[in-house]
């Protein structure tokens, strides 16, 4: 498959994503801020609620997270629960598969949440229409395609094509990711309406994960404008050293979700030309699953 010529309404409603000049990643502009959407959002505050699910899902969330089985002490520092009341949800989240423990007493997710996460993956609306646009960019490309969708303060990736290069990118699907120093975080960003964009910059912590990481709000919300005015936003070495990429937003459907694909190299791969044409690349793809989502899964087709 090859990525296909937008139609003429496609044209006209993504006229601003034109390639940066020279194919250079453009430095920011001056600051303001603009429409679009406002869903797959989550506030800040804790998304669980008080009761005895909203704890051990607290509890599940922690045991996901983790990059290592984790002990039960490690949990307790990182909830706000009793350590009764934390025993009681992870005996019951044992016992109904969610999560294992070894005899070491350290917890992992368990087979029946993997099964879970497998089925919801495999029957996503979105990834399963932005799939063969995404291979089709990684064809165009031979480089890393990720797609992330929003969530509260990070991208989460909902799909990735690995490159066929010797050099390959860390993350994996389901892993997720600050907005704030990614291609994909900060396209997202760029699309929700102004006060929200606004509200979840103030509340970054900013960690500098490399010398290029973005420092503050006023930093992220003037480089949104220019991402805002070109279509396109770029990761330049932010979040790992040495890592580039190009990115898009896609609106899903019919302004109901965002979410954003991005093309991922080594620095030493992105070149100006090569910048240039991927730029041009991910434009387009990203136009492409924007229509077939509004044409596929828009409200009125549901009817």
């Amino acid at each position: 498959m090859t990525v296909k010529n937008r139609s003429a309404n496609a044209a006209t409603r993504r006229s601003k994503r034109d390639l940066p000049s020279g194919g250079n990643i453009p430095a920011t502009a001056p600051s303001s801020a603009v429409s679009a959407l406002e869903s797959w959002t989550e506030t800040t505050t804790n998304p669980y609620p008080t009761g005895t699910l909203g704890k051990a899902l607290e509890a599940l969330d922690v045991i996901a997270s983790a990059d290592r089985p984790i002990r039960f002490t490690e949990i307790l520092n990182q909830l706000d629960q009793p350590r009764g009341t934390l025993h009681r949800q992870l005996s019951n989240l044992v016992a109904e598969g969610l999560v294992t423990v070894d005899q070491n007493q350290t917890y992992t997710p368990g087979l029946r949440l993997l099964k879970l996460a497998a089925r919801a993956w495999s029957r996503n609306s979105l990834r399963s229409v932005a799939a063969p646009h995404l291979m089709a960019l990684h064809e165009a490309t031979g480089e890393t395609v990720h797609l992330g969708v929003l969530n509260g303060l990070e991208v989460v990736y909902l799909d990735k094509v690995e490159s066929r290069q010797s050099v390959r990118m860390h993350s994996q699907v389901g892993n997720a990711s600050p907005l704030y120093c990614t291609g994909v975080g900060k396209a997202m960003l760029a699309r929700l309406p102004l006060q929200d964009a606004a509200d979840r910059a103030s509340r970054f912590a900013y960690v500098q994960h490399t010398p290029t990481t973005l420092a503050s709000a006023s930093l992220l919300l003037e480089e949104l404008e220019a991402i805002r005015q070109d279509g396109l936003a770029f990761d330049r070495e932010e979040h790992e050293p040495g890592i580039v990429c190009v990115a898009a937003s896609v609106l899903y459907p019919e302004g109901e979700g965002v979410a954003g694909l991005s093309v991922t190299a080594p620095a030493f791969r992105m070149g100006p030309d090569k910048i240039a044409e991927f730029s041009a690349l991910v434009r387009q793809t990203a136009q492409n699953i924007e229509d077939e989502t509004d044409a596929r899964l828009g409200p009125r087709h549901q009817e």
